[in-house]
């Protein structure tokens, strides 16, 4: 009997490009993000479905070791001692860490059960390592948080293009195909496959990005470039964000960033000559701890040209993880409930409690983000038990040596995952979860577009989807099984009543529209809708209509380098890894290409610590050390090394980043911190 094809969506980045699946092997199919292209995770994604490197029975650790335990067993465990923390330390002695690769539903899922089965407050997920700051800036200039307001083909009609952080042509090579009729203007300190594509590199001193921002700002107003007509018509906050932005001429940017005054000029000169440009940002200017105040400058300088609210122009940011928009949108994080509403406000608890059938005082407020639960655990005042679901954070989190002592010291740590993560090898139950072409789920694209990721086999006879996980739980916690449903679309029809009205609104969105092919944007307020493709044409989210200029200033990395520590090291993704590595990393095709730890050096500064090609180093931070093979790369700022942050172990790239926090989104500061470099002590 032949194998049925199913057309489904890529397991890994924002863009979810369109694949088809047979059995697990894989073909590129026509959809508009990819139009029929793959990178390598997408063409080798399949290999991971017929893997006999996953997780197939519960786990639960007996003196000492993980042994395998029936589900009932394994539930039990995990059901009772929950139920002793909550009465002997109350509910908030729980906590629960989310993924932005969760589909809507899970994610969706996860929050009701934290709230209502748990009562805890301690609820965030992956995400605020990821896209809290775009977020925080999107929902202060515009009134809402959509990473992309516009369809990805809108960008083939584009003229000029400034990229702020981003390296799309490793991290999502389909994306670069909407690219190539713009003039790109690329912002970042390394000279990555994306710079070689640019007309224009810009490679500001990692932590100066809002200072090339005000410097090419300033070039745009005192030039004669601002699009005043729009600011006094469309936007408010202009006077206050200027005075900041007055001192800031582009040589005194140049001075702080070391990109020269000339090519600020030239980038404001290419952006304000463009009929359509856009503005484009991604991690490499929001993970700082001024990550939302750098992306509010990028915000100033597309609202100054007037791109923003109008077709063939405008602002965005690029998703990372699969469902990193989705994801943030349905309550998972720690101060939101479904439909990006405000766990804060009493409207949205009352709503919210309504559908979930509970009175709305009984929802808890607030939580801590993602860094202060991880920092707070086994504390006194922190939760004694925590569950992981899809997040591998020994590898992710920023000084991740800390938040493995963490981890190790809980009452309870629960974990689950399709892959025997380094997270899960410290928990003490284990259980092993569908992968995405396992099982019917929706996720949300990087420019807002609602897809079905369709079921295409069935999952080994002892795994089980996260939604009959969490039902699981939940009965044993003394909740009715129908309030945790287990079937997809069933969870989906309480998503789109509990969204209805907010402002992520999927109530006008169905499974049967869905599976129609239906191109599908939030907000979609009711099923007779299109959906939204492009935000903001008429008017941006604010009540008075109006986009919000950012009165932000220049101030720096939290981590300066000095003599013991004379470097600064910046993290990122590589072509053949995704996040932490630990689906990539069981896939032979790409770990034959990138198989270790690496640092990239600038030859010289190689030879100034006794290091050549090739060799091993010793990376230094003031929070721990890792030990990488050296990379000679000539094009690299001397004063810059690069770690990816895929390997684990003594390989871990975040064993030496900073967790300081950004103020507003709690972000951490990945993309900056202070080290030496040195041979490895043999």
């Amino acid at each position: 009997m032949p194998v049925p094809s199913v057309d489904t969506h890529c397991p890994y980045c924002a863009l979810q490009c369109g694949m088809r699946l047979t059995g697990s092997r894989v073909e590129p199919r026509d959809f508009p993000v990819n139009a029929g292209g793959l990178c390598q995770k997408g063409w080798t994604s399949g290999d991971l479905l017929r893997s006999g490197r996953r997780l197939t029975t519960p786990l639960v650790r007996r003196g000492g070791e993980l042994e395998p335990a029936s589900w009932d067993e394994a539930l039990d465990v995990v059901g009772g001692k929950l139920r002793e923390l909550r009465e002997q330390h109350g509910p908030d002695s729980v906590a629960v860490f989310g993924g932005g690769g969760l589909t809507n539903e899970k994610a969706y899922q996860l929050g009701k059960f934290a709230r209502v089965a748990l009562g805890t407050s301690q609820i965030d997920y992956n995400g605020r390592f990821c896209m809290s700051s775009a977020a925080a800036a999107g929902l202060q200039a515009f009134g809402a948080d959509r990473g992309m307001p516009f369809p990805v083909t809108d960008l083939g009609g584009a003229d000029v293009v400034l990229l702020a952080g981003a390296n799309p042509a490793e991290t999502m090579p389909p994306f670069v195909q909407h690219l190539r009729g713009a003039d790109l203007i690329v912002v970042d300190p390394r000279r990555t496959p994306t710079a070689e594509l640019a007309g224009l590199h810009l490679a500001p001193a990692p932590g100066t990005d809002l200072a090339l921002a005000l410097g090419i700002l300033h070039a745009v107003v005192a030039e004669g470039h601002l699009n005043k007509s729009f600011v006094d018509l469309r936007t408010a906050g202009f006077d206050e964000m200027w005075r900041i932005a007055a001192a800031w001429w582009p040589e005194r940017a140049e001075r702080v960033t070391g990109v020269s005054a000339a090519d600020q000029r030239a980038a404001a000169a290419k952006l304000a000559g463009a009929r359509n440009a856009y503005v484009l940002t991604a991690r490499g200017t929001e993970q700082h701890a001024t990550g939302t105040a750098n992306v509010g400058g990028w915000i100033n300088l597309a609202l100054a040209l007037g791109l923003p609210g109008r077709e063939g122009s405008g602002f965005g940011c690029l998703t990372g993880q699969g469902n990193g928009q989705g994801g943030r949108e349905h309550g998972q994080k720690a101060d939101q409930l479904p439909g990006y509403r405000k766990i804060t406000d009493p409207a949205a608890r009352e709503h919210v409690a309504g559908v979930w059938g509970v009175p709305p005082e009984s929802l808890p407020g607030p939580g801590r983000s993602a860094t202060e639960l991880l920092e707070a655990l086994g504390h006194d005042d922190g939760p004694r038990a925590l569950l992981v679901f899809g997040s591998n954070v020994v590898v992710s989190a920023p000084r991740s040596s800390g938040v493995q002592k963490r981890l190790s010291s809980l009452d309870l740590l629960v974990v689950a995952d399709l892959v025997f993560s380094e997270t899960a090898a410290l928990a003490d139950v284990v259980l092993p979860v569908t992968q995405w072409a396992e099982e019917d789920g929706t996720l949300t694209n990087l420019e807002g577009r609602i897809l079905l990721r369709r079921k295409a086999l069935d999952a080994p006879p002892e795994v089980r989807t996260d939604l009959e996980v969490i039902n699981g739980l939940a009965t044993r916690l003394g909740q009715p099984a129908a309030r945790f449903p287990v079937d997809a679309e069933t969870v989906f029809e309480e998503l789109r009543a509990a969204s209805k009205g907010g402002t992520a609104d999927y109530s006008g969105v169905t499974y049967d529209r869905l599976r129609a092919g239906e191109a599908l944007h939030w907000p979609v307020p009711d099923e007779n809708h299109p959906g939204t493709p492009r935000m903001f044409l008429d008017r941006f989210a604010h009540p008075d209509g109006r986009a919000r200029f950012a009165a932000v200033d220049h101030t720096g990395p939290a981590e300066l380098p000095d003599a013991d520590f004379p470097l600064q090291a910046t993290t990122g993704r590589v072509l053949q890894h995704y996040q932490s590595g630990a689906q990539t990393r069981r896939i032979t095709e790409l770990m034959d290409v990138v198989p270790e730890m690496f640092v990239e050096v600038h030859p010289d500064t190689a030879a100034r610590s006794g290091l050549a090609d090739g060799e091993r180093a010793l990376v230094r931070s003031r929070r721990g050390e890792t030990v990488a093979k050296v990379r000679c790369v000539g094009s690299l700022r001397p004063d810059l090394v690069f770690l990816p942050f895929h390997f684990p172990g003594e390989g871990r790239a975040n064993l030496l980043t900073n967790p300081a926090l950004d103020p507003v989104s709690r972000m951490p500061e990945f993309k900056v911190c202070a080290v030496a470099l040195s041979k490895v002590d043999t």
